[in-house]
């Protein structure tokens, strides 16, 4: 009698999952790029295809992936007629760095530096020193921002080479954690309204011969986790967007270049089972599981001691087909975190790193209800959420 053959898929492997362009084409390679085609001392052009500016400005919209802007050619039509621009000229996106969240993402553009390197490598992750969770983007619980992120941005070092440097944004970013380790140096203008950042923008990077200017826009990315992608709000939001961009874009002073880039983009994930697996819910996943980190599409896994190797396997087996399930230094070795990790980041990252390849979340609703109940989510190395523009307007 033949024995039956039982189909058991093999867990997606490690090597397998698309790795960000570190290096050459991600986003902690923006901004020394831009400052070596400025001057600035011990800065190199890590992006090629981009052609040196007396006057730059970047431009980041939070959640306004490339995917996203070729899929809304209607609500985003100046936006889309610049994608052929993108990545000076080739029509091609960047990719965000892992985990593809703002908090991580914000810390590479700012530093120039891959988040194995600058330290904020997700939403939530362990503080060695104290073993409680640091969320990131709030700064919860408050840690030496010097100590959590020791390295100069580039914004100071091209202020200290004698390059104006600026960021506009909302007041109610000038002086937090994330702000002085990220994006600090030079002078910082808070501007309430979107229309008001962009006037500002344009008079800052008309004030130097060689200028270096930071904007930013929030509220499309709350949109998207609120109400989804799919929404008329996100619709809107987005169409919003695309006139911010014309409307700074017709102010360049001469010798400019502005790039319009963002932080990670996003998908909608349904509200069922299949799509949204409740950790809190889940006696498996949370066997020999001491802390729950990161976020729903990019979690960091802090094992009880001695059982790193087991909640791996366990990790493995339940969510393997859906999940790329890393071990540290599995993710490591890949280079999800850069070519490098310092030794102060290493016991930030998990024991046990999952990143999704499928439209799936691992929610906790209990100790995450507020995460657990969004429409759009990001984090992990799928196009939709890893891929960002680099779109460039020159006068």
């Amino acid at each position: 009698m033949a024995q039956p053959v039982w189909d058991h898929p093999e867990p997606l492997a490690v090597s397998s999952a698309p790795v960000p362009e570190y290096g050459s084409g991600s986003l902690a390679d923006l901004l020394p790029t831009l400052a070596a085609g400025l001057g600035v001392p011990g800065m190199a052009a890590a992006i090629p295809e981009l052609t040196p500016a007396d006057r730059n400005c970047v431009f980041l919209i939070d959640g306004l992936g490339w995917e996203q802007i070729k899929a809304h050619p209607d609500e985003a039509p100046y936006l889309h007629a610049l994608l052929g621009s993108s990545r000076g000229g080739t029509g091609r996106p960047l990719t965000a760095g892992y985990p593809a969240t703002t908090a991580t993402s914000l810390a590479s553009v700012g530093t120039g530096l891959p988040p194995g390197a600058h330290g904020l490598p997700g939403y939530t992750v362990r503080n060695p020193a104290t073993g409680e969770l640091m969320n990131q983007l709030r700064w919860q619980p408050w840690s030496p921002p010097g100590a959590w992120q020791p390295y100069p941005t580039v914004f100071q070092l091209a202020d200290k080479a004698g390059v104006h440097a600026a960021q506009v944004s909302s007041p109610a970013f000038q002086n937090t954690p994330l702000t002085k380790v990220a994006l600090s140096g030079g002078t910082f203008h808070g501007r309430l309204t979107g229309e008001e950042r962009m006037d500002l923008a344009a008079e800052q990077l008309a004030a130097g011969d060689r200028s270096l200017v930071y904007t930013y826009y929030a509220e499309l990315d709350g949109a998207g986790h609120r109400y989804g992608i799919a929404s008329d709000t996100w619709r809107g939001q987005l169409m919003y967007v695309d006139r911010l961009v014309q409307r700074l874009a017709e102010q360049l002073p001469p010798r400019s270049a502005l790039y319009v880039t963002a932080d990670h983009g996003m998908l909608d994930v349904p509200f069922d089972e299949q799509h949204r697996i409740d950790f809190d819910e889940d006696w498996e996943l949370r066997a020999g599981v001491a802390l729950f980190g990161g976020e729903g599409r990019a979690r960091h896994v802090y094992a009880v001691q001695g059982a790193e190797d087991d909640v791996l396997t366990c990790w493995r087996e339940v969510l393997g087909e859906q999940f790329w399930v890393a071990s540290r230094d599995e993710a490591i070795a890949a280079g999800w975190f850069g070519p490098q990790v310092d030794e102060r980041v290493y016991r930030r990252l998990g024991d046990v790193i999952a990143a999704a390849r499928d439209d799936v979340l691992i929610i906790a609703s209990e100790r995450e209800p507020k995460e657990s109940a969004m429409v759009g989510n990001h984090g992990s190395m799928t196009p939709a959420e890893q891929l960002v523009p680099l779109l460039e307007v020159r006068s």
